[in-house]
């Protein structure tokens, strides 16, 4: 229970920020760390030697007490921690030596030619001195691995020792022979405390004191009172003041800060009280005892109720933690409320069961009511908890299996808080004292922990909401996910404390983690991958001031094209990361070469699955050096037409007419086949076809076509538009007008205006556009009107039906199509 009450300090540090000028003083060091033997700054291995002795012994016999293993342990971390800093002796001389012998070369192998002697006698030299100085260096490995086999040792030793005493049945508080040793403990205990300040009062001199003191003792006591009962009511109404209903996020912020009152201020009164009592002079040491027992179970219920509070508020409708209605979180603030009175409770008599040294039968009598009612209440809060995910949760997601997963993670929550309402109790029925209180304590520290983080995480999405200035969706956006995230995290180390891990196992991993992982000859430490991460990151800054110089500053000034800039702008891009990267890697000292061999299995793999993505890799490159294509460029591929938006590594991004993106991979424009239209240059051709009647004047036609295509701004008259007089075709007089566009990206709408000029030329000038013509011949027409009854026509009636005059001059040949009884189809 002294963990306990350590954990539930540092967790009320964490919620109320103006707690810890209240309570410092109930931090208490543990003796065994103060007066451990402190290693010097350089080790002396004289004393290590006692100091080693001293700890195998311990832990051969097993004899020594938990504590004393404890405060062994703490002393050998410390020796360890000075041999880990003697590893690092002489370090720049070994490396200058190392410098030195590696400037020598190998020594010659048996067989090879000897190397002169002055080098030999060098090398002899060099390698002696590099032993002297590696000596100590050695010894203090040696002795950090005997320091670190000793820790582990203890540590397995006192894990081996908790574990027998979790496991150890002892009374059971059903059996009413054990109930007089509870009742019994209780009455002494307080009866002492009424003696001792019925004692200290009536001698004559505290009488004296207490009388001079009486008008001071009062008054404090009034304003205690005062402040512990209507402490939180003050609280209450300023925070409905400053904050109504749907409030900003700055006034949620006021409130909640004002809301830390319903703690301060009622422990504020409580503190004024014990210091009325201190003044008056009428308490001894047990009294005193009591008094700061009291102080802390008192912290603990007043820290629960505000937690409750916030977990199930009164209003906040639009900021409800749990979804539940409002008479649910009324019965939750009960049910909080009353829980956090028990862990008071549970706290004051544990404690007072340390200090006056109550039997076993004792202390499970008097703590077995208070799991009981701990289990129901648990059971009530973990059915809110339930109704919680029923509410927000979606039935027809659920029955699906999409239901989300903070509410499958609330609802095991709710199951596992029932069972320990359950088994907890039923343990300390059967004789199982210590695994019950290890497992209820625990449980409920670890609820009041969650709360505190829900509670926290709802501040942080307050804080984001107003730095984003009340921007709806905001709460839900990446940053206030990431901040509870790192929060969750930050809380397991607690959340291993409150479950019975050890101070000393969690700096034992902090050691380990600070020591890095090894595999094979390389060693990833938290200092190399911070060195890694800094050193990359500011070599893709620069990198990336490097590509903006270039490409707003420097390129802008030359006459190169748009494309050569953006592929030197990308190419400065590449070089500069792989530059980084290498470098990271080099300052870091991880040394590659031991995964060469891995590298060079696996490279098979690699090339095989990724070779397209190489293939287009390569292209890429390829494409940013010939550059047969560049951004703005007018292309063609695959029937598809477009204009090159960006190029990259693995593909290019190509923006259709109408606006849709197409991506294609550069090993289709490296190896396909790809037309550009405007390379090097915007020049191009444009063609308009034009069909005219028959009998129109040719060279009239010529003549006007010429005088459109002419007088168009974007034709460039060198070299001169051209009219072709293509074909005569079978409806028509065929032309072609051939002009040379200034801007080939224009040809669009340049066809567009040639042909209005066109048309609206030959309404004025009467020129007749063709249209396609056909005749119709029937062959035995007589089967038309046969059908009906009637007399075939005679022989001389039209044997030929011929439809439109088709703008045919006479002795103009008419087409026949065969067909069968009735031939054509109207065309």
């Amino acid at each position: 229970m002294a963990v306990l009450r350590h954990l539930l300090l540092a967790l009320t540090l964490v919620i109320i920020p103006a707690a810890p000028a209240l309570i410092g003083a109930a931090l208490v060091i543990s003796p065994g760390v103060a007066n451990a033997q402190q290693p010097p700054s350089a080790p002396d291995y004289t004393r290590w030697d006692g100091v080693a002795t001293r700890a195998t012994n311990a832990i051969e016999n097993q004899r020594a007490s938990t504590s004393a293993l404890e405060s062994l342990r703490n002393e050998l971390a410390e020796w360890r921690s000075a041999f880990s800093g003697a590893q690092g002796v002489n370090s720049n001389a070994i490396a200058t030596l190392e410098a030195q012998l590696r400037a020598l070369g190998a020594a010659p192998a048996d067989g090879d030619p000897a190397e002169a002697p002055g080098v030999a006698a060098q090398r002899t030299s060099l390698n002696q001195q590099l032993s002297n100085l590696r000596a100590p260096v050695t010894k203090a490995e040696l002795a950090y691995s005997e320091a670190d086999e000793m820790i582990k040792s203890i540590d397995r030793l006192i894990r081996e020792r908790q574990t027998e005493e979790l496991l150890q049945r002892g009374p059971s508080p059903l059996n009413p022979v054990n109930w007089t040793a509870g009742l019994n403990a209780l009455a002494t205990t307080f009866t002492a405390i009424r003696t001792e300040i019925g004692v200290s009062f009536s001698a004559p001199d505290n009488q004296s004191d207490a009388m001079t003191r009486l008008l001071l003792t009062v008054l404090l006591t009034l304003v205690g009172l005062v402040l512990m009962v209507r402490g939180r009511f003050w609280t209450q109404f300023l925070m409905r003041i400053v904050r109504p209903q749907a409030a900003v996020s700055a006034r949620w912020m006021l409130s909640f800060v004002m809301s830390l009152g319903d703690v301060v201020i009622p422990f504020l009164g409580l503190l004024i009280v014990i210091k009325a009592f201190q003044i008056s002079g009428t308490l001894a040491t047990q009294s005193n005892t009591f008094l700061e027992i009291l102080k802390i179970s008192v912290l603990i219920f007043l820290v629960s109720r505000w937690a409750a509070l916030r977990c199930f508020p009164r209003g906040d409708e639009d900021r409800l933690p749990l979804d539940l209605a409002p008479e649910q979180r009324r019965a939750g603030r009960l049910y909080g409320g009353a829980l956090g009175l028990v862990i008071g409770v549970a706290h004051l008599f544990h404690q007072l069961g340390e200090s006056n040294s109550w039997s076993t039968e004792a202390r499970v009598v008097v703590l077995f009511p208070i799991l009981v009612i701990a289990g129901l209440l648990l059971s009530r809060l973990a059915r809110l908890l339930s109704l919680h995910t029923r509410a927000s949760g979606d039935g027809a997601k659920v029955e699906a299996g999409e239901d989300s997963y903070r509410n499958r993670l609330a609802r095991f929550l709710s199951k596992v808080l029932i069972g320990v309402a359950v088994i907890s109790p039923v343990l300390a029925a059967f004789g199982y004292y210590k695994a019950a209180i290890n497992l209820m304590m625990p449980s409920l520290l670890s609820l009041l922990l969650l709360a505190a983080l829900l509670i926290l995480q709802g501040v942080i999405t307050e804080i984001y909401r107003l730095v984003a200035r009340d921007r709806e969706g905001a709460s839900d956006e990446l940053t206030p996910m990431l901040a509870g995230f790192v929060m969750v995290l930050a809380s397991l180390p607690v959340f291993a404390l409150i479950w019975g891990a050890r101070v000393a196992d969690l700096s034992e991993m902090w050691v380990t983690f600070k020591r890095g992982i090894t595999l094979g000859d390389l060693t990833i430490s938290p200092t190399i991958f911070l060195t890694l991460a800094i050193v990359f990151a500011v070599g893709f800054a620069i990198t990336r001031l490097l590509q903006g110089t270039l490409k707003n500053s420097l390129l802008p000034k030359t006459r190169m094209e748009t494309g050569a800039r953006d592929a030197i702008v990308s190419g400065v891009g590449y070089i500069g990361i792989f530059l980084a990267a290498l470098i990271a890697v080099t300052s870091a000292g991880i040394d590659l070469s031991s995964l060469a061999i891995v590298a060079g299995a696996l490279s098979v793999g690699i090339g095989f699955g990724l070779q397209n993505i190489v293939s287009n890799f390569v292209s890429g490159i390829i494409l940013l050096i010939e550059r047969p294509i560049s951004q703005g460029d007018w292309i063609e591929v695959n029937g598809q037409h477009g204009t090159v938006r960006e190029i990259s590594v693995r593909s290019t991004r190509i923006e259709t007419f109408d606006r849709s993106d197409l991506i294609i991979p550069n090993s289709d424009l490296v190896s396909g086949t790809v037309t550009n239209y405007t390379k090097g240059s915007t020049v191009g051709r444009m063609i308009v076809k034009v069909g005219v009647a028959y009998g129109t004047d040719t060279r009239w036609v010529e003549g006007i076509l010429s005088e459109i295509a002419r007088a168009h701004p974007m034709v460039l008259m060198n070299p001169e538009p051209t009219i072709l007089f293509k074909t005569i075709g079978s409806d028509a007089f065929e032309f072609e007008v051939r002009a040379i566009l200034r801007d080939v990206n224009w040809i669009m709408n340049v066809t567009s205006d040639v042909n209005h000029e066109i048309a609206k030329r030959f309404a004025d000038e009467g020129i007749e556009m063709p249209y396609q013509q056909r005749d119709i011949w029937l062959r035995n027409p007589e089967t038309l009107t046969s059908g009906r009854g009637g007399a075939s026509p005679p022989a001389s009636s039209a044997p030929r039906a011929q439809t439109g005059d088709g703008g045919h001059p006479e002795g103009v040949p008419q087409r026949a199509e065969d067909g069968g009884d009735a031939g054509g189809d109207g065309r």
